[in-house]
Parts: structure tokens; sequence; C-alpha cells
């Protein structure tokens, strides 16, 4: 395969008496490399090598002028903000907010050479009519707002001189700068210039390019196939179509570069994988088969990565057989643990607040792996602290609190949370103390990858600092935030390897001017490749278009141009995008995709869905066997007492019973940050007995019942803290819990009165806990069944049994028509549990009449839902819970406990 290189050599070479001479210029320095390589291969022997620029360093060369990185046009922006004009102005915060979009504009302003003070004073019109009002003055802010728009090209100004005074300039400006020196350029360096693999071009560029060929014995060489060029309507020739037709030059020379290889014989497929990860894990199948078949292995391939964020599974997913890789792009800094760590400590620091720590963010913090290398204490300290927050119930954690609990000094906490207030001083300080106690344990374990990284931050906040000491207005943590993450987001750690050799890593743009026999691209999805629509301009659509600035329609242009360009001379193509819908990425493959299958002079493709391999996988029940010490411990729970919640947790799922009851593993204890149901209802429970307890032997009447009413609001305040413990209830869902128990408790009382008026009642006992000796047969040891009734009282002589529940219960929960049902079917647990505690007070008590049932404070309507026992759905109700009854449920009640103690019987998992 000759690449475009090796033919742009092979062209150059005969028509040029001294290569070295020649000033080569690039889109980008990747390609530097493989040009020098191709230049010593044609001469054969030793030659002075030739001057090599990518476009952004010629540029730069030409202007006279540096390039100012990202932080520091944001600064000098800021500064000419600030000095120009009387109107209010941003704080620094509310500023970086839009200075991004606002240096993109003045970028592309300056590149395509637009007349700013024109384009400016349109912007300042076109708000001017948008914020017009006839029927009213307009406000402060509008005035303000409108001034800005205004004073925008003063700003413009201002900035550009700020950096010129500097010999610096945002990219823009230098290209603006070299385009007005190109002249004088030309007189200091006459030696010829080649233009390599160019495509889209900014208005600075076109005329610099121009400028050069037309004064000197220069050239350009397109990377460009005739099918695309030919092609009136195709995006991929778009841009070098546009240029033959407008360019001067091109009336007098030809096209060079031009080749003919998009339509050879290829082997392209398409392949959709569900997911990123799983794209990486199909490259590195892909990659294992063609390093196994291909005579060369992977010298001539190439990953070309539309989603850089796959890199980091990709390195994963690189079989261990391939040793030889070289990675163009760098890992991104932000994306390392560290940089998780530093941000989690920053994010902390600014958001303390008057009542301490949101438990969340700081137990998030505590359980990152770094602070656990920084404790040092094998979880003990962590678990600790886990335990106690979840205990208290602590929503917000505080310094005091930490002290408290730990009496010797923890040198890291005390760095972190030492100090009162923070500011952007403070966090740089606590920030260096970490990195130096980071550094010491990082060195005992020999981490050299994570060293690395801790340097870079070291680096990183010492830049801060410099900047911080320079400008004085980032003064607060949300400010100083944003600056950070600003100087972290370029970073990388550059890969060392060998850029000729072996496979090749890269991104879409380091591409350029490359060619590969092998191509995997990854991630060719809608909103990737092209990346879709968006505007993040303050400059209006058609005011882009009135004066030539790009849109999406040209970047989706030369996504076209660098998709098909990667075809052009590659053998083996692999498209690969992700099947699966996506928020961010769409999940529908790629237009550029489709373009291509629809194409009638592609017959060689190959279109298919891979997907990881699924073996199906029987769902069968979990099944506990009952061995000779478990069944043990079954007869041992038999003997301290089973409880009615109990057996009816047997009923709803034996797992549960198994795991719960008798292993007596608990729910994880968490953080109630809402009330959770169980404590909502402890809370009820214990205020009722609280307001009834005085009423114990007396007659409910109208009078005792309102002057419980108005201590409702005291107990349940009692009752809030002492089970939810330092939760809490002053805002958000927990005080409108609180309200809702008021309110619950309020008309459960105002339903008392009203039967009070209607019937004698008498309460005889609250909360009063029974237990009782069963003789089951064939468990040869005694059964106690053991509860505790909410409440016991005595309506018009017939003692009832009452369970207060805080969630809904119907009728129907509690009302039986068959009995093979209650003990098999979870629906009818009410019924169950009222049954149970019926069986316990009349063999406790002997009571002659007696009823049970539920007060449901979430059904109030219903009022007291009594057991019956019918023969019909729509048949006669008998409320009364007689001893045949009794008899009869004992009956299904010792058949349940036999169950659960027969040894043959395992525990099987019930699906619901």
């Amino acid at each position: 395969m000759r690449s475009f290189i090796d033919e742009v050599i092979d062209d150059i070479w005969p028509n040029y008496e001294n290569i070295s001479a020649i000033i080569f210029v690039l889109p980008s320095k990747r390609a530097g490399n493989f040009l020098k390589k191709a230049i010593a291969q044609k001469a054969g022997t030793v030659i002075i090598s030739p001057i090599i620029y990518s476009i952004e360093e010629f540029v730069e060369k030409v202007s006279g002028l540096s390039y100012a990185n990202n932080t520091q046009q944001l600064f000098e922006l800021y500064e000419a903000y600030l000095r120009t004009g009387t109107f209010s102005k941003d704080s620094f915060d509310t500023f970086f907010q839009w200075a991004q979009t606002l240096l993109q504009d003045i970028n592309e302003i300056d590149r395509y050479l637009i007349d700013s003070q024109k384009l400016f004073s349109g912007l300042s019109d076109i708000q001017e009519i948008t914020h017009w009002s006839v029927s009213s003055k307009p406000t402060e802010m509008m005035v303000n707002y409108l001034n800005f728009w205004k004073h925008l090209g003063a700003i413009y100004e201002n900035f550009n001189s700020n950096l010129s005074n500097k010999a610096l300039g945002h990219q823009g400006l230098v290209y603006r700068k070299a385009f007005e020196k190109i002249p004088l350029y030309l007189q200091k360096e006459p030696s010829p210039h080649i233009f390599l693999g160019f495509n889209a071009l900014n208005t600075s560029e076109s005329h610099i390019i121009q400028t050069i060929l037309e004064n000197s014995n220069s050239r350009i060489y397109w990377d460009i196939d005739a099918y695309f060029l030919n092609d009136p309507v195709h995006d991929a020739g778009l841009f070098i179509r546009q240029h033959k037709k407008s360019w001067g030059y091109f009336s007098k020379n030809k096209l060079k570069g031009i080749s003919d290889h998009y339509l050879s014989k290829k082997d392209i497929e398409v392949i959709g994988v569900p997911k990123n990860v799983s794209q990486a894990k199909y490259v590195g199948t892909l990659l294992c088969e063609i390093n196994a078949t291909h005579l060369n292995g992977l010298k001539n391939t190439a990953v070309i990565l539309a989603n850089e964020n796959l890199l980091n599974p990709l390195l994963n997913a690189v079989p261990k057989e391939i040793t030889s890789i070289n990675i163009t792009m760098g890992q991104k800094l932000e994306a390392t643990p560290m940089a998780s760590f530093f941000m989690d400590v920053i994010s902390l620091l600014e958001a303390k607040t008057p009542k301490g720590w949101f438990y969340k963010d700081f137990l998030n913090f505590i359980l990152h792996p770094l602070s656990a290398i920084l404790l040092q204490d094998n979880g003990v300290f962590r678990e600790k602290l886990i335990t106690l927050i979840s205990e208290r119930n602590l929503i917000y954690v505080t310094l005091e609190f930490i002290q408290k609990t730990f009496q010797e000094p923890i040198p890291f906490l005390t760095i972190l949370f030492s100090g009162k207030e923070s500011n952007p001083m403070t966090i740089i300080d606590k920030n260096r103390k970490l990195i130096l106690l980071l550094k010491e344990k990082l060195s005992e374990t020999k981490d050299h990858m994570a060293l690395e990284q801790l340097y870079k931050f070291h680096n990183l906040f010492n830049q801060v600092q410099d900047i911080i000491s320079k400008y004085s207005y980032v003064s607060s943590v949300k400010a100083f935030k944003s600056l950070f993450g600003e100087l972290l987001s370029p970073e990388t750690l550059d890969f060392q390897g060998d850029p000729m050799e072996g496979l090749q890593i890269m991104g879409m743009l380091e591409s350029r001017n490359l060619d590969f026999e092998t191509v995997i691209l990854t991630s060719v999805n809608e909103g990737i490749l092209p990346s879709g629509k968006s505007h993040n301009s303050f400059i209006p659509f058609d005011l882009k278009i009135e004066y030539g600035l790009p849109t999406y329609k040209e970047k989706d242009a030369v996504y076209t141009y660098h998709f098909y360009r990667l075809l052009q001379r590659a053998k083996n193509v692999y498209l690969i995008y992700n099947t699966e819908p996506d928020v961010l990425e769409g999940g529908e493959k790629s237009r550029l995709i489709t373009q291509l299958l629809t194409d009638g002079n592609r017959t060689d493709i190959i279109e298919k869905i891979a997907a990881p391999s699924i073996l199906p996988v029987k769902m069968e029940r979990e099944q506990i066997t009952k061995t000779a010490s478990l069944h043990k411990m079954i007869l041992d729970h038999a003997q301290k007492g089973f409880s009615p919640s109990s057996l009816s947790n047997y009923i709803r799922n034996p797992m549960d019973f198994y795991k719960q009851n008798i292993l007596g593993i608990d729910k994880m204890a968490t953080v109630e940050e809402t009330l959770a149901a169980n404590t909502f209802g402890s809370i009820v429970h214990d205020s009722l007995e609280q307001l009834y307890t005085p009423f114990v032997g007396k007659e409910l009447s109208k009078a005792l019942l309102l002057h419980a009413k108005t201590k409702i609001e005291g107990v349940v305040t009692h009752n809030f803290k002492k089970t939810y413990l330092d939760g809490d209830i002053s805002s958000g869902k927990n005080y409108l819990s609180y309200h809702v128990i008021i309110k619950y408790i309020q008309n459960f009382i105002d339903m008392e009165i009203v039967e009070a008026e209607k019937h004698s009642i008498k309460i005889i006992g609250l909360e009063q806990k029974l237990n009782i000796s069963l003789s089951v047969p064939e468990i040869g040891v005694p059964v106690i069944l053991k509860g505790k009734l909410d409440r016991i009282d005595e309506c018009d002589g017939i003692t009832r049994i009452i369970d207060y529940k805080t969630g809904k219960v119907e009728p129907r929960n509690v009302e039986i028509m068959d009995w093979d049902t209650l003990t098999k079917t979870y629906d009818y647990s009410k019924a169950f549990q009222l049954l149970c505690y019926s069986l316990m007070y009349k063999k406790s008590v002997g009571v002659k009449e007696l009823q049970a049932g539920i007060i449901s404070l979430k059904n109030m309507g219903e009022g007291t839902m009594l057991f019956a026992k019918k023969e019909s759905v729509r048949g006669a109700k008998n409320n009364n819970i007689e001893t045949d009854v009794l008899n009869e449920f004992e009956q299904y009640l010792f058949g349940l406990i036999q169950e659960i103690c027969n040894p043959e019987i395992p525990f099987t998992e019930k699906i619901v």
C-alpha cells in the first residue's frame, strides 16, 4: 500500500534539487514523524531533515505571537470586561459560566477575518430589538444586559490589545496577525513550502496559503479521492471543490494529491455492538484475530477512537499477546481516581453548611480509595464512623462529632477539617499537605503511576496559586473550583511508545495524513461521528451565514471528510457502533454508515450485529437444606418463641424467615434521610401508647379524648426525638411526615370520640406482652407463641384486640372463607396475625366473647375492621372469634410450625 505521504514524496522528489530546503506544513504535528520516515526511506542516505511545521506552529511563527493558554485568555478577557464601560459587571464566578462561549466566538471572528465592529454592532441591534417593549420602561437588569452587548466590541478590542502587548494571542488573533504579516514573512523566507493533506480551511489559512502559493515555488497536495471530488453533492469533497472554484491559483495550476483508491476492492464490516465496554471488548477480540492471521500482525493497523473516552476500556481489552502499542493520545488526568479525590476534597470544603457536612458527601469521601490509603486503618475507623452515623441517624456530620467520637488526632482529617472558613488559599494549603501525606504512603507501596499523577496535581495547585496571587477576584471556593476544573481538563498523562511501530491507537483528528492497511473505527454513532447540531455560540445562526462563519453543516462535512479519507487506501475496515439507546449518544448508527451502505458502487460491505455470548441461566429457587445444626437452631428459636409477624414472614417467603428470624440477619443499617416506614410506625405506636396510658381501666369519654388531643403535638415531638435520634425534622419530607403523624392521631381521636358517644368503650390494656406454650405434635419440644398486643378494650361488653397499622389495610385482608389460604397466601397475613393474638389472649385470660380487628390510620374511613369468618363472598360475616374457630385455626397453625421444624422440608424461596 502506497500511503498519501509516500505519493507526495514521489511527486516532489524530482522537482526540487534540495529537499532539505523545503518547508513542509501539515494539518497536525502527528504526521510529521511519518513524513520524516518517508523522506529518509526515499533518500536512502543521510540528509539534513527539512523543516516540518503543523499549521498552528507555522502560523505562530509568521505572526510573531505565542499562543496564550485558555486560562490566560479567560483572565485577560475578564480584565478587559471589567475595564470596559460603567455598567454593572458579573462576578468572576458568574463570568466563568459564559466566558468560554464568548472566547470561542472571538476566536472564530478573528480566524475568519470578520469585521468585528460590524458584527458586534449587528449583535447589539438584535438584542435591543429582542428586548424592546412599547408598554414599559426597561428594568435595571435589562439596561445592564443591553449595555453589555453595546460594549462587546470594545471588550473585544481591549482583550486583543492586552494579549498583543504581551506578545500573546488566542488562536484567532494569532491567525489574523499571521495573515497581516505574510508578505513580510515571504520577503525573509524564500524557501519553497509544501502544504499536505488540508481540507477545511478558515479564511486566514486560505489567504495565507494562497499568498505563499502565488509568490514562491510552493505546492499544495490535497488528500482526496476523485470519487468524492467529482461528486457535486458528496460532503467529503465539499471544501476542496470550493477551493478549486474560488482560488485564483487553480486557474493556472491543477489540483495535486488526487487519488483513485476508494473504489478498489476492500473488506468492510459494519458491526453493531451493545454499549461502549462491549465495543472495547470486541476490538480486543478483533485485534487478537488480526495479530494471529495477518503476516505482519498489527504493524499497519490503527484503532481510531471517535469517542476518546473509550481509551481506558480499550487498554484493558487489548490482548496480552500484543506487546507493541503506540498511543498517540494521553490519558485524561481528570478521568483518574486521584482527580476525583481532589475534586471531592474541594467539593466537601465547599459544601460545608452551618449544620455540618451532608452525610452522603462525607461518606463518599471517606470511602474513596485514596482516603483509605491516608487513613491506613484497614477499615476500622471508617466502619466505626459509618455505624455511628447510621445508629445516630446523622444527616449532617460535624467536626465536633468526629472529634468526640475519636479522641486521638487523625492527621488526614486534622489537615482537612482544621480551621473555620474555607477560601482558595486555605484549600491549596490543605491539598498540598494531603499531597505530601499521599506521597509518603505511595512511595512505600512503590506505586509509580500514582506518584506521576500526584506530581501533576502538585504542579496544578502551584499553578492555581500563582493565578490567585495575581488576580484577586478569585476569592470564593466556587470560583476556585471552576478554575481548578478548567486547568485540570486539558491535562494528560502521556504514554511512551515507538510512533512508527506496532498497533496505533489514536483519535480521529490525529489520523489526518496517515494511512493504514487495517482500520478499526469505534463509536460510529450519530452525535459522535458526526457530532450533530450544537450551537454553543452567542452569534445567531443567520448572522453566521451572513458573515461566512462555519455552522454545524460545515462541521458535519469535516467529519465526513475524515471518515471517508480513512477508507480511501485501507484494505480492511471495521466500523463499530453502539446499538443501545443512550441519552447522550442516541444509540443510532451514524448517517455516514447509512450513506456507505446505500452507495451502489460499494458491494463489499458486510453488516452484522455482535453481542456477548449469553448462556441461558435456569432460574432455580434458592433452597436451604435443614442440617442437624440448623434444625437445632430452629428448635431453639421455637422454644424462645415464634411471633405472629415472624410466622407471617415465613408464609410470605421461607428464605426471608430463615435469614431474618433464624440467622438474625437484618437489613443493613442506613441513615434515614427521610423517615422510613417502620420508624414512622414506631413513632405512631409509641405516641398512641403514651396518650392512652392514662385511660387504662377507664371508659373513654369525649372530655378525656379532647384533653388527650391537646397533648398530641408534644407527645409526637418527644417520640420523634426518641426514635429518630439526631434526624432532622425541621424541613423537607421529614417535616411533612411529622405533621402527617400529628394529623393521623388527631383523626384517630376524632373517630374515637364519635365511637365513644355511640358505644361504651373501656381500655383494658396497651402494648400487652403475651406468650403461651403450645404442645405441637411431632416437634418434641415446647413451642412458644409470643407477641405484643397494641390495645385490648371492651366495647359494649365484648372484649376486642385492636392492632394499629399505619399502612393501608382493607376489610378483605381480615376476612377469610377458606382456611387453606390462611397459611399459604400472604394476602391474609393480617387475618393470620389477628387469630394468633386471639389465641394467645384466649389461652392467657380465657374470655368468653372475643373480637379482633385492625385500625388503619391510612384508611380511617373503614373504622375498626374486625376479623370475620364467612362461607361465601357475599355471605354473612361472623365477627366473634369463638372456641371452634380458634380450635380450627390452631390445627393450621400447628401444621405451619410442623413444616418449619420438619428437618426433611428445606427452606425454599417463594417466587412472588
